[in-house]
């Protein structure tokens, strides 16, 4: 019997989507402990980082979905995190993203959160997922705005102000 949660693999044109690796572990606690963790409770000190890491396991295990691994499919660089997360005290599923340092700017995050929300609309019965995204964050705002999300209202998620931001539907997409 395997402990391990049976995490799906997603393939796009420069991505893959897959389940956290031990290899992945040095650019996750990197991006915990730099700046760019601002907007998610960061900075986070090595040992924080580890147990978030290990808890993407967790989430996948307990609510059957999570976040995945961004993998670059030229070069095999862990490039990020996108997913759907629903961590306590959240408010409804939302589809959540981390860009690692060096890979912004590229298109990679709107690839891989498209990807993941027609997943998870298609497998997981989740549409119209929300993003929580921090007023200060304009550029996560600039690419839940892409996506073709539009602000609902703002909120505390936890004891952090965030807009939450409202994704439409796949057949509001597929129109």
């Amino acid at each position: 019997m395997s402990l391990t949660p049976d995490i799906p693999r997603i393939t796009t044109d420069r991505l893959i989507l897959r389940g956290p690796a031990e290899r992945d572990f040095e650019a996750f606690a990197a991006f915990g402990a730099s700046e760019r963790s601002r907007f998610v409770g960061g900075p986070f000190p090595r040992y924080r980082s580890w147990g978030a890491f290990l808890a993407a396991f967790g989430h996948w295990a307990l609510r059957g979905f999570g976040m995945w691994m961004l993998e670059c499919r030229a070069t095999g660089a862990t490039a990020g995190r996108i997913g759907m997360i629903c961590n306590d005290g959240w408010p409804e599923p939302e589809l959540g993203w981390h860009v690692y340092d060096g890979f912004e700017g590229r298109g990679l995050a709107f690839e891989g959160a498209q990807a993941a929300r027609a997943y998870a609309a298609r497998h997981l019965g989740l549409d119209r997922v929300i993003s929580c995204i921090d007023p200060a964050n304009t550029r996560s705002q600039a690419l839940a705005r892409r996506l073709g999300a539009t602000v609902e209202r703002d909120a505390l998620l936890i004891e952090w102000p965030v807009q939450i931001w409202r994704h439409p539907s796949a057949r509001e997409r597929a129109a």
